[in-house]
């Protein structure tokens, strides 16, 4: 029931007016931009092909909210920046998030949106993750000649007694070990893993997955799998030779590496000396380690600045100019941690608080599709403008925590939003590309 009691005493008048504060304005909402995200949806599928693939024990005839509809209203609100169930306990009655979802009454509370991530099994992991690919497959209209996967690991803290709970060295913390992969700025892969694990666990299968995936697809299509020195592992690089799959990965420093670089390091050192300014010399030769069959290519770059000698050394089955492979091509994947940061820091996909492993690796997988979304919406509805690289945390706060009064009625369901809304052009212009029709 209404409280219509009015603070008066909290701010200061200006001149003889006094400021009177309430929570009683009715259908109010600071979420206006969440109809975006049901329009974005819808016009992907994205949900709307997950959802049935979750099982649902529930009697049919007492169901009150839909799979879909749960699914719908957690990522929604993970985009929202409502990433506590607890939230749901008031956001449920918000008109905005009701209008979203395609409801006109209460959606779910905090205890159902629980029991339905406890639904989570092991063999949902992949068949969300193949929908993921066939996402990223759908959005290209003709076979792309290249396609680039970036294989990274990531720590993400724990602070409870979750299932495969182990303390990992490096990182200095209990945490997971996820392994993500993207193309480009979309995102294939997002596979859970316990930190007990090698960084590269797994990596060789799911490497030879989507390559079998995305062959199914392009037969014709040059893949190249790219990573840091963590994943140049024996067995992945002879998969890749024999299966015409190109690499880039990184090489760690030995002895060896070391003084074949040796020429190179002291031509980087004399130019340093001479003219004091930082030297970056490239040069590439043959190299096999003992575990290895037969030689690879290896890119050397000789760096020495004030602070001294810095070689690098990366593995590539790739022809072509040295600089140019590491600097444009190798380098480049590091615009891929940017993106793990947005999924993991910008949508909450650390929030990995449930005992159970499988249901951490939905939350994750809820985190994912959250940034599949967004990034969709970013790529094709926001390009040419000013956010089209924006971020999810600015998008979040620029587009989609927009106020808005809403009025329902029985024939209609409006939105008012405030005439000084500064992205109201972009609003629209996303709301136009991902119209029904």
């Amino acid at each position: 029931m209404p409280n219509c009691t009015a603070v008066t005493d909290l701010f200061p008048e200006i001149g003889r007016r006094k400021i009177e504060l309430n929570f009683d304005g009715g259908d109010i909402s600071s979420d206006g931009g969440v109809l975006l995200l049901g329009q974005v949806d819808r016009k992907l599928e994205l949900l709307s092909r997950i959802a049935p693939l979750l099982p649902d024990e529930r009697d049919p005839e007492r169901i009150e909210h839909t799979t879909l509809e749960l699914l719908r209203q957690r990522v929604y609100e993970i985009v929202q920046g409502n990433e506590d169930l607890n939230d749901h306990q008031r956001r449920r009655i918000d008109p905005a998030l009701q209008t979203a979802l395609g409801k006109v009454d209460v959606a779910a509370s905090a205890p159902t949106l629980c029991r339905f991530e406890q639904r989570a099994t092991a063999a949902l992991t992949w068949k969300i993750q193949a929908e993921f690919v066939r996402q990223f497959i759908a959005s290209h209209r003709k076979p792309p000649a290249e396609l680039i996967l970036d294989f990274d690991a990531s720590d993400i803290p724990l602070h409870g007694n979750q299932e495969e709970r182990f303390f990992h060295g490096y990182y200095d913390n209990y945490c997971y070990l996820p392994l993500y992969v993207f193309c480009g700025d979309q995102l294939l892969v997002s596979y859970l893993r316990p930190s007990k694990l090698d960084a590269a666990k797994h990596a060789g299968a799911i490497l030879k997955w989507l390559t079998g995936q995305l062959r199914a697809a392009w037969p014709d299509v040059r893949i190249i799998f790219r990573g840091d020195s963590g994943f140049c592992r024996r067995r992945i690089l002879h998969w890749c030779e024999r299966k015409g799959v190109d690499y880039v990965v990184g090489l760690a420093q030995n002895a060896r590496l070391k003084a074949m670089a040796a020429p190179l390091m002291a031509q980087a050192e004399a130019g340093f000396n001479e003219t004091g300014m930082k030297q970056r010399l490239f040069d590439h030769f043959e190299y096999a380690a003992k575990s290895w069959c037969h030689t690879r290519r290896v890119i050397a770059k000789a760096e020495h600045t004030a602070l001294g000698s810095n070689p690098r050394f990366i593995l590539t089955t790739l022809a072509g100019d040295p600089q140019q492979l590491y600097d444009r091509l190798y380098c480049s994947r590091g615009e891929m941690e940017n993106r793990i940061k947005e999924c993991q820091l910008g949508l909450f996909g650390t929030r990995l608080s449930g005992h159970r492993f499988v249901v951490n690796q939905f939350r994750l997988l809820l985190a994912s599709m959250a940034y599949i979304l967004l990034e969709r919406m970013r790529t094709l509805g926001l390009a040419g403008t000013a956010l089209a690289s924006a971020q999810a945390q600015t998008l979040r706060v620029k587009l989609l925590k927009v106020g808005t009064v809403i009025i329902r009625n029985t024939r209609r369901i409006r939105f008012f939003l405030s005439s000084s809304f500064v992205h109201r052009e972009e609003f629209m212009k996303i709301a136009r590309h991902f119209a029904s029709g």
